[in-house]
């Protein structure tokens, strides 16, 4: 099974299998990529060496992304997953990155805002969206992000960097299941079937970095995971973190406090993402983030009116300082 592939889908609206939904002609195929495929071999792959800016503050200083890393998006509903994703590929235009936005059971308003807001920021010149809304069949919904790793995939061989961003997989995995459970497989925990680990490792896996000799272009994904109340040990997101290269996770007190986006530092690392880190902003990163750390911890004492010493009035003031500056709009 295989998806058409090449330049003439950026800013377009396809189905898993290529078919045009936005109302325009099918376009031209030149080439076309399998959908499920091996993902590149060790001796293909390269050292990550090129930063990936979102244009999140909070993000690009303490928990940097690089070109070629999987980053997951983990939290609970409404707490701006995808407004994190999206701001991510509004800020790679002019930076030569092409990007596939893969909408997986999305309702069609959250489809179509999706859209309009890539096209009022032109970001849909350098995109290209794959949705299998809610309505569509559990089969096309499962296909999604394979086809839409397929076309960013071709880009990454032709030497481009690419950003894939899976929204998202923990509906991609309940609809695996109801397929699974359909075809009558055995059914595991929390009745999702055995191999459910094996089909999102092998997706992710084939986001990396390619070395010269194979074109060295990369592969950038954001899956994105949703949370029930905040637990991040549930199956399906401990699988994808297991999976990742780190996890911006979204907490719903920061949310409700007005600080947005409301990424928990403490919950959050970037595993790979200092490697290609400018050295002055890594080394400024890091001092302010254990004065981030140590304001949290401090900032209990101040909900008692405790007389605090200096150095501790001073540890909270700078902390505050920092929040103010992390803060941000969409």
């Amino acid at each position: 099974l295989s998806v058409p592939v090449g330049d003439n889908l950026l800013g377009r609206i396809v189905d898993p299998l290529g078919s045009p939904l936005d109302g325009q002609e099918k376009p031209r195929q030149a080439t076309s990529l399998p959908l499920d495929r091996r993902s590149p071999a060790i001796t293909a792959r390269d050292f990550v060496r090129k930063p990936l800016y979102t244009g999140i503050k909070v993000v690009d200083t303490l928990i940097p992304i690089v070109m070629g890393q999987r980053q997951l998006l983990i939290g609970d509903e409404g707490l701006g997953r995808s407004s994190v994703a999206i701001d991510t590929v509004i800020n790679q235009r002019g930076q030569d990155v092409y990007c596939v936005y893969v909408l997986i059971g999305q309702k069609r308003s959250s489809v179509v805002n999706t859209i309009k807001t890539l096209r009022s920021y032109d970001a849909l010149a350098y995109t290209t969206v794959v949705v299998a809304e809610a309505s569509t069949l559990p089969g096309l919904q499962h296909l999604a992000p394979f086809a839409g790793c397929a076309i960013a995939e071709f880009w990454m061989q032709q030497g481009h960097d690419t950003l894939v961003v899976y929204d998202d997989l923990a509906t991609h995995a309940k609809t695996y299941r109801e397929l699974s459970l359909l075809l009558r497989r055995p059914p595991g925990r929390e009745a999702y079937p055995g191999d459910i680990f094996s089909v999102h490792a092998r997706l992710l896996e084939r986001s990396t970095c390619l070395n010269a000799a194979h074109g060295g272009g990369s592969m950038t994904a954001l899956p994105i995971v949703e949370t029930k109340q905040g637990e991040i040990a549930a199956y399906i997101p401990t699988n994808l973190i297991s999976i990742t290269d780190g996890q911006l996770y979204l907490d719903r007190d920061l949310f409700t406090a007005g600080f947005r986006p409301a990424i928990d530092i403490a919950k959050s690392v970037s595993r790979i993402g200092g490697n290609a880190q400018h050295p002055r902003i890594k080394g400024e990163a890091g001092r302010m983030k254990l004065d981030y750390l140590q304001y949290m911890e401090l900032e209990v004492f101040t909900r008692f009116g405790a007389r605090l010493e200096a150095s501790m009035e001073t540890a909270i003031l700078r902390g505050r300082v920092l929040r103010q500056i992390l803060k941000q709009d969409r």
